[in-house]
C-alpha cells in the first residue's frame, strides 16, 4: 500500500507541474488580449485563478512526500533520524491526519452543495461547473491523507529500526 501511495503521489506530483506551463500560457493570453486588444473576458481569469489553486492542492501531497514543505527548522534539521521520525510521526498523528479529516468532510459538504444548486460563476462569461473546482479540494486532501498516513508509517519504522 505504502508503495503504491507513494508511486501515486509521485505521478499526481508530476502531472500537476504541467500545470505551470499551462498556467504561463493562460497568463500570457490573457495579458496579451487585455493590453494589445483591449479586450478581457471573466473565464480566462476564473480560469487562471482555478489552474493555479489546482497546482498548490495537488502540489501538496508531493511536497510533503519529498519533505519540501514550509516548517519552522529551528530544531529540526540538528535533530536525529529516529528523533526527526518521532516528530513526523507526531505531528501527522496530532495535527495533520485530523486537518485532513476535518477539510475532507467540510469541503465535500461545500462542493455537494455547489453541485447540488449547479452553481456557476456568478460573472457573465465566467466558468460554469463551479462545484468541480470545489470538489478538487476534497480530492486534493484525500491524497494529502494518504500521504500523511504514509509518512506515519514510515516514520514508524524509522523508530522501531535497530540502527
Amino acid at each position: 500500500m505504502v508503495k503504491f501511495i507513494n508511486a501515486l503521489t509521485e505521478f499526481i506530483g508530476k502531472a500537476v507541474s504541467w500545470l505551470t506551463t499551462f498556467l504561463v500560457f493562460f497568463v500570457c493570453f490573457d495579458v496579451f488580449r487585455r493590453y494589445f486588444l483591449k479586450d478581457s473576458s471573466a473565464w480566462i481569469m476564473e480560469l487562471e485563478w482555478h489552474v493555479f489553486a489546482l497546482i498548490f492542492l495537488f502540489g501538496a501531497s508531493y511536497t510533503l512526500k519529498h519533505n519540501k514543505h514550509v516548517r519552522v527548522d529551528l530544531f529540526y534539521e540538528k535533530m536525529k533520524e529516529k528523533e526527526r521520525a518521532l516528530v513526523n510521526f507526531i505531528g501527522a498523528l496530532l495535527f495533520l491526519i485530523p486537518w485532513c479529516l476535518v477539510l475532507i468532510y467540510v469541503c465535500y459538504n461545500y462542493a455537494y452543495n455547489s453541485f447540488e444548486i449547479n452553481e456557476g460563476s456568478p460573472d457573465p462569461g465566467g466558468l460554469p461547473a463551479r462545484y468541480l473546482i470545489k470538489f478538487s479540494i476534497v480530492l486534493a486532501f484525500i491524497f494529502l491523507l494518504l500521504q500523511s498516513v504514509v509518512m506515519v508509517i514510515e516514520s514508524w519504522r524509522i523508530m522501531k529500526s535497530k540502527a
